[in-house]
Parts: structure tokens; C-alpha cells; sequence
């Protein structure tokens, strides 16, 4: 059984940073593509970064792309999710996503494993 755990959430002024930590366990996790979804409340879930299994390729959504970083370290089977210049419509609770097997997908149906879920909250 894989699971997901997010932890470095909390509460940050605008401007500010937080990293966001994705542990995985049950299985290595460079048998995963790898994303960070966000869901603000009463919107959808959200498509934020995603990583390939190997850490080369990356891709970032134009609403954070610039300010987040999506980086992962296969050794401590952990991704994570470095947030810069925060602004207060990034307030939203943060999910990390795993994806077995195959290449990262900007769609959240796709992926196989989800965790709780970790609330960021911006204030200005």
C-alpha cells in the first residue's frame, strides 16, 4: 500500500515562502511521476506542478510557473514543493500525487495515489 504525506503547510504573508514535503512510502518513488495539485474552497482541484520519475523534466502551471518549484529526492523517496513570492490567491489546501508507471499528467483523474492534503493560507 503506497502512501502520501504532506507536511509544511501553515500560514504565511504575501511575499513569503513555504517548502512543502510529499513522503512516500510502500514503494520506491521512482515507480512514480509525481504532482501537487491545490484545491481552494468551492473551486476544483487544481493542476500546480508535476515532476517526471527521474527528476529531469518538470512542468509548472502558468499560475505558478516562476514562483513554485517542484523538485524531488529519489534517495528519500520525497518530493517537494518550494512556494516563492506567495500571493493570497494561492491560499488553498495543497495535495501531493503519484502516478504509477507512466509519464505526469496535468489532469487529476489520471493519478493513483493522493495524500491528505496539507492547508496553505496567505494572508496579505
Amino acid at each position: 500500500q503506497v502512501q502520501l504525506v504532506e507536511s509544511g503547510g501553515g500560514l504565511v504573508q504575501a511575499g513569503g515562502s513555504l517548502r512543502l514535503s510529499c513522503a512516500v512510502s510502500g514503494r520506491t518513488v521512482t515507480s512514480y511521476a509525481m504532482a501537487w495539485f491545490r484545491q481552494a474552497p468551492g473551486k476544483e482541484r487544481e493542476f500546480g506542478a508535476a515532476i517526471s520519475r527521474s527528476g529531469m523534466t518538470t512542468y509548472s502551471a502558468d499560475s505558478v510557473k516562476g514562483r513554485f518549484t517542484i523538485s524531488r529526492d529519489n534517495a528519500k523517496n520525497t518530493v517537494y514543493l518550494q512556494m516563492n513570492s506567495l500571493k493570497r490567491e494561492d491560499t488553498a489546501v495543497y495535495y501531493c500525487a503519484a502516478r504509477q508507471g507512466r509519464s505526469y499528467s496535468l489532469t487529476a483523474v489520471e493519478y493513483d495515489y493522493w495524500g491528505q492534503g496539507t492547508q496553505v493560507t496567505v494572508s496579505s
